[in-house]
């Protein structure tokens, strides 16, 4: 049996349906876009190519450079190699120049990030779970204060926070840089939304009706729904206390006690000094050493944070 033949108008037979029905037809078919089939756009394609030329570029550079000698710094072009391939000799210099300090640098700073990013993400993780899934006195003010916490920028605190632990008696100490490190805002902000979305209130009611306590409720029924917001507000704070630069500046006088942002910065200014040596080849590939592991962290975690960030952003 055949299939009966398509219409191309149910007007009728005009003058003006005719023109209409010419007109469908010489006009061309439009491509419904979804998710699955994104819309093309050549102005975005090139300035999304811009800015990924823009990100490279000093990554390329870092990279480059670290394979070349002092010389093949100042002696050949920026973004390609040099003849004499140094990048082993220099990572080895790098480790051991100065009896060692960079590996020292970098136990510093493991440490700030273990117990300063660690804690921060702890009490974000509470007090994001508190002010989601209870209802106290207070609430909303507390809320408002966190949201204004976010916009206030680092650096304008850092000198009461200088003044307050010289009070103490921290400066000059590890406290100095691990204690201010342990509030995070922003942190808090996006495991209160996380956990407002990830966290179903009948499933904590259901877990209390069946008598489990509120620390039970928490470690055994929410804690594991939370995973991937943890891993972001993790992430976040990790890069914040592994690239401080300014508190440790202002609260840390003994090299010692250095993070790789100060120590790395400490022999870059080595040269302007009466007697130094320049070993800005040391300095680049001390450099790229002290991204490496924050490269591998985002790798290996991409997954869990790339989901955490798009909690909350749609409404069913």
């Amino acid at each position: 049996m055949s299939a009966p033949a398509p219409t191309l108008s149910t007007t009728r037979s005009t003058p003006d349906g005719r023109a209409r029905s010419a007109a469908r037809l010489r006009a061309p078919r439009r491509r419904r876009h979804s998710a699955d089939r994104p819309r093309r756009s050549v102005t975005l394609t090139l300035l999304t190519g811009l800015v990924l030329l823009y990100s490279l570029v000093p990554l390329v550079w870092l990279i480059v450079s670290a394979t070349k000698t002092q010389e093949g710094l100042f002696g050949s072009f920026g973004l390609w190699f040099d003849g004499d391939f140094a990048l082993w000799e220099n990572i080895t210099r790098t480790l051991t120049y100065d009896g060692g300090v960079f590996v020292r640098w970098l136990f510093n700073t493991l440490l700030y990030v273990v117990l300063g990013a660690g804690g921060a993400t702890f009490l974000a993780v509470l007090g994001g779970y508190g002010l989601a899934k209870f209802d106290f006195p207070g609430r909303r003010a507390v809320l408002a204060v966190v949201i204004g916490a976010v916009a206030v920028p680092g650096t304008a605190l850092a000198v009461p926070t200088f003044l307050m632990f010289s009070g103490l008696g921290l400066t000059n100490t590890p406290w100095a840089v691990i204690v201010p490190s342990l509030i995070s805002p922003f942190g808090l902000y996006l495991m209160w939304v996380f956990t407002s979305e990830a966290v179903p209130t009948e499933l904590l009611e259901a877990a209390r009706i069946d008598g489990a306590g509120e620390a039970r409720t928490f470690f055994r029924v929410a804690l594991p729904l939370l995973g991937p917001g943890i891993v972001t507000v993790s992430l976040f704070t990790m890069v914040a206390t592994w690239n401080n630069y300014f508190l440790p500046l202002i609260m840390i006088k003994d090299p010692d006690w250095y993070p790789l942002t100060l120590g790395l910065d400490a022999w870059n200014s080595q040269a302007s000094t009466a007697g130094g040596e320049a070993i800005f080849d040391l300095v680049i590939t001390g450099s790229l050493l002290t991204i490496v592991p924050l490269i591998a962290a985002f790798l290996l975690l991409q997954r869990y944070w790339q989901s955490g960030l798009a909690a909350g952003s749609v409404k069913e």
